[in-house]
């Protein structure tokens, strides 16, 4: 599939066609990063160079291996719980059922033989809460980046201004694994840009707002040692300036990092989204070969770049495969659901 492959007809609405490109952009990079995750970004050059279509998970990766090509992982599969939690809940979120909920997954995910399980820090909070132990303890040392991988729902139910509804939105929704300064910093600065793309913002725009959020984020959770959240966004931002591709993808994977935490993942998704604006097929591809967490990374990407340019501007043809690998999908379903919350001004 190229860059210039033809895009499919939207008949919705641009609000309607953002909101489901954040889903949608989420699913794909997803599903595009799920062969490469945590494999070194040399392998992924030398196998695929940049990724052009999806590909089938390879026998050496030791999470993916068997799985199809174009099937998501967990990062759209606890997006999706959390967006029809949202829905149920009127734009709340119970931690105590949303813990269960994700406790449910993992068990069917086992019972299908899949290795692509809870992260480490939602694992250890959710041990803790079937222990007894308070949802608003159970996440205290959870600074991976679950809370950001699953939080664009939140962008799509909550209107970008007042900021501090939507941060308190992220914090609400996410406490439960993540309930660190660093996890929700980052969390937050991904649904402020996913929100700022629902509302008409550019690219760019929408990454300057996620800095803000951000430095709003971090003031909520227990303290949790570790980089700036915002900081390092603004830092990974500058370092892309001038960059072309390939200094961009390598300055991203070893400068800014692609693991797990929060504060390498988030800004490493908000840099690649600077890389190529205008084209959101293109972010989820340099994003899912970077290695590490790309698969996450991937995901974060994709939802802000599909929020800011609706989802027509994603191939029919990925589309397609997307769905046919995944045929329980209903994102723009979702999609509409989660919008309707956003204009009610239930949230």
């Amino acid at each position: 599939m190229s860059d210039a492959s033809a895009t499919q007809p939207s008949a919705l609405s641009p609000q309607r066609s953002r909101a489901h490109g954040a889903l949608l952009g989420l699913a794909i990079g997803d599903a595009l990063g799920m062969p490469t995750q945590y494999q070194p970004r040399a392998l992924i050059a030398e196998r695929y160079g940049i990724l052009d279509k999806f590909y089938p998970g390879p026998k050496d990766n030791f999470i993916s291996r068997g799985m199809a090509a174009g099937r998501v992982t967990d990062d759209t599969d606890q997006a999706v719980i959390l967006g029809e939690m949202l829905v149920a809940g009127g734009g709340r979120i119970d931690p105590g059922a949303f813990a269960q909920a994700l406790l449910a997954w993992e068990a069917r995910m086992i019972a299908a033989g899949s290795a692509d399980l809870l992260g480490p820090s939602t694992r250890h909070a959710l041990t803790l809460v079937a222990a007894g132990t308070s949802t608003e303890l159970a996440g205290r040392t959870g600074a991976t980046n679950g809370a950001a991988m699953r939080v664009a729902p939140v962008g799509i139910a909550f209107p970008s201004q007042p900021l501090g509804v939507l941060v308190e939105a992220v914090f609400q929704t996410g406490h439960v694994t993540h309930n660190t300064t660093i996890a929700i910093a980052g969390a937050s600065a991904v649904a402020a840009a996913v929100s700022a793309g629902v509302d008409g913002a550019s690219v760019m725009e929408a990454l300057r707002f996620s800095i803000e959020a951000a430095r709003l984020g971090a003031l909520r959770g227990f303290y949790f040692a570790g980089g700036d959240v915002a900081s390092r966004i603004e830092w990974a931002l500058d370092l892309m300036r001038g960059s072309d591709q390939g200094e961009a993808l390598d300055r991203i994977y070893r400068l800014v990092g692609t693991g797990v935490a929060t504060n390498e993942a988030v800004p490493a998704a908000i840099a690649i989204c600077a890389v190529a604006p205008e084209d959101p097929w293109l972010v989820c591809r340099l994003a899912a070969s970077l290695g590490g967490d790309c698969d996450t990374v991937a995901a974060i990407a994709g939802a802000i770049m599909g929020a800011c340019h609706g989802a027509e501007r994603f191939p029919a043809d990925a589309v397609a495969r997307l769905a046919q690998a995944n045929p329980e999908l209903a994102l723009e379903d979702l999609a509409n659901r989660l919008l309707a919350l956003r204009q009610d001004g239930r949230p």
